[in-house]
């Protein structure tokens, strides 16, 4: 069984990690962009709420999703930060269940100033939200425990993916992280400054200098393999959302107005 396996329901779609749902109950899953209920430029399954679209769409969307994943009835549970481009992770416990969830005006806040999210408690969807940046869920099926990870340039320079999987370490079990990377902004469409490619050269042996672009991919990667995940628990999505914009939103191809998509993991099946 291939680690992503696309799915479609009523028009909505999203990949999800088959193999370790069917072993495991632990659900991990990348949505694209279609399906939803928003008007361009955020057509239509736009996730995040903060990107100046109808907070009722974004609400609609994320239910809508959730029910295509058989996770509807976990609406309220839905748990969803305020994504700063930082390292701060934070372990998600009962007070914080809900966070963010809902997107309509009065609703509880997300968790604010944090790009990572990690739990323990089973029936609890952890939702962060994408258009370029690199998804990665972290799973640890021994405990069990989930992380889900934002990594901008800035939060993959500073090691956001292993400080996480060092949180997800110090939770127990036996040595078994996996790591699920969705899609992202691939080094054939991410062009930057020689001065940034220079930073991430020197901090990731693995990236040499090149001209002007950036894989950030190689560099979590490698993060990751610091931290103790090594290559082989590293599973990859490898589609680039900017040469995809037909089924992902892309920050950098759109011109900085799009929606989000998103990545999303709860600890589901039988133990719950």
């Amino acid at each position: 069984m291939p680690e992503f396996v696309r799915h479609v329901v009523d028009g909505l779609a999203f990949w999800r990690a088959d193999e370790l749902y069917a072993r495991t109950g632990i659900t991990v899953a990348f949505s694209e962009r279609m399906g939803g209920v928003s008007e361009p430029p955020f057509a239509s399954l736009n996730l995040g709420s903060h990107v100046g679209d109808d907070p009722a769409a974004v609400d609609e969307n994320r239910f809508r999703l959730l029910s295509a994943l058989g996770l509807g009835d976990l609406r309220s549970r839905l748990t969803c930060a305020q994504q700063v481009h930082g390292t701060r992770v934070m372990h998600v416990d009962e007070m914080l269940v809900g966070a963010g969830g809902r997107a309509l005006p009065d609703s509880r806040p997300p968790i604010a100033g944090v790009d990572a999210l990690d739990t323990t408690l089973s029936a609890t969807p952890l939702m962060l939200f994408f258009a370029d940046c690199v998804p990665i869920v972290l799973v640890r099926p021994s405990v069990p425990a989930i992380a889900v990870v934002h990594a901008g340039w800035r939060g993959a320079l500073s090691g956001i993916a292993g400080m996480a999987a060092h949180v997800l370490t110090s939770a127990g079990g036996d040595d078994d992280i996996v790591a699920y990377i969705g899609p992202h902004i691939g080094a054939c469409c991410y062009e930057v400054s020689e001065a940034l490619v220079s930073q991430f050269s020197n901090t990731f042996v693995t990236l040499a200098p090149a001209d002007g672009r950036l894989d950030l991919a190689a560099a979590v990667a490698e993060d990751l393999v610091r931290a103790g995940v090594p290559m082989e628990r590293q599973k990859r999505h490898g589609m680039c959302t900017a040469d995809n914009i037909d089924r992902f939103f892309s920050y950098r191809a759109e011109n900085g107005l799009t929606g989000r998509h998103c990545a999303v993991a709860a600890i589901t099946g039988a133990t719950f």
